[in-house]
């Protein structure tokens, strides 16, 4: 069994926050990123948590993520935002439009959003539920670098290229839905490719276009797309937005999230937010919703997702020892 120790999320945060300020990250920044992995971690999506703080450290090191890096938002119309990361993390420019973005929602009735130059931006989860909490419909998409070729090719082309959707609820936590059109995210194949682990069938090919089990063969190949050609018709969706609208680079273009070398990736992420006009909005969802769970052996997307996060803000979180023994030590603290 793999040796983790239980941390609560506040401290969590404050370890990560100090690894990113001792590597020199803008106290701001760096707590804006350290809150972003640890939510991930706690809602069940390891592989955008703890497994990134030292990869993200390396590409700061190197100059591949741009540490003091200013948001700079224009105006692309009376509701339109586009966010300017300036290479560097995503989470702080994600936070800047959102906020913003929000409020030009629920004066005008809906808002459009698109950040460029940026990077890994981790569960997408995250932020659309931010919009959820302010009454907010929201739509969010990103790309990412080149894991998955088009149905049929095995060349990459298309990163995994998520999607996620939130939607306010009376009374209760914000409807949440959080898909990679991979069959999986890339990150769980990283964490495996980490902790030394195979990868199950089916999750990806390898450079020869064959399926493998092996994590590292893996990443070196492709990702399997979700129902098949219709993934690939979706990631090509997500492409236009995220890239193509924003200005950001294309997936084939950019560089890894994982690796400290290269360029930066300057990828871009697309959020839509609206605000429900119609009063009996809420009651016409639980509505919908109530026939879903109401069903036996049925449960509602981002259920699992709910559970965990009540557990780990109850009794905190598991973190593999084997990243708070490398992330220790950068945060000027013991291993």
């Amino acid at each position: 069994m793999q040796a983790s120790e239980r941390l609560s999320l506040s401290d969590a945060e404050a370890l990560i926050t100090s690894a990113f300020v001792a590597a020199s990250v803008p106290e701001p920044a760096a707590h804006s990123v350290a809150r972003a992995l640890v939510a991930a971690e706690a809602e069940g999506q390891v592989g955008h948590g703890f497994s990134r703080v030292e990869d993200y450290i390396a590409q700061v090191k190197t100059g591949k993520i741009k540490a003091d890096a200013v948001v700079e938002i224009q105006e692309a119309g009376t509701t339109s935002l586009l966010a300017d990361a300036g290479n560097g993390f995503a989470y702080p420019a994600l936070d800047a439009v959102i906020e913003r973005g929000a409020d030009l929602a629920l004066q005008h009735g809906c808002a459009i959003m698109g950040i460029t130059r940026s990077h890994h931006c981790g569960a997408l989860s995250i932020q659309v539920e931010k919009l959820g909490r302010k009454g907010l419909v929201a739509i969010m998409v990103a790309n990412s670098p080149a894991a998955m070729a088009p149905f049929g090719a095995k060349d990459a082309v298309f990163g995994t290229n998520p999607i996620a959707f939130s939607a306010p609820r009376d009374g209760t936590d914000p409807l949440v839905i959080d898909l990679s059109l991979s069959t999986v995210a890339r990150g769980k194949v990283m964490n495996a490719h980490k902790a030394g682990k195979p990868i199950p069938e089916g999750w990806a090919l390898d450079s020869d276009g064959n399926p493998t089990t092996d994590a590292a063969a893996a990443l070196a190949g492709t990702m399997l797309p979700v129902g098949g050609a219709k993934g690939t018709g979706l990631a090509l969706m997500v492409e236009i937005l995220a890239s193509v609208m924003t200005g950001a680079a294309f997936s084939n273009q950019a560089s890894s999230f994982f690796k400290a070398d290269g360029p930066p990736p300057g990828v871009g992420q697309f959020l839509i937010a609206m605000k429900p006009q119609d009063d009996l909005f809420g009651s016409r969802l639980e509505d919908l919703l109530g026939l879903i769970e109401n069903m036996e052996s049925a449960r509602l997307p981002g259920t699992r997702r709910a559970t965990a996060i009540r557990e780990a803000v109850g009794n905190g979180i598991d973190v593999p020892k084997r990243y708070l023994d490398a992330i220790r030590p950068l945060a000027g603290g013991p291993a």
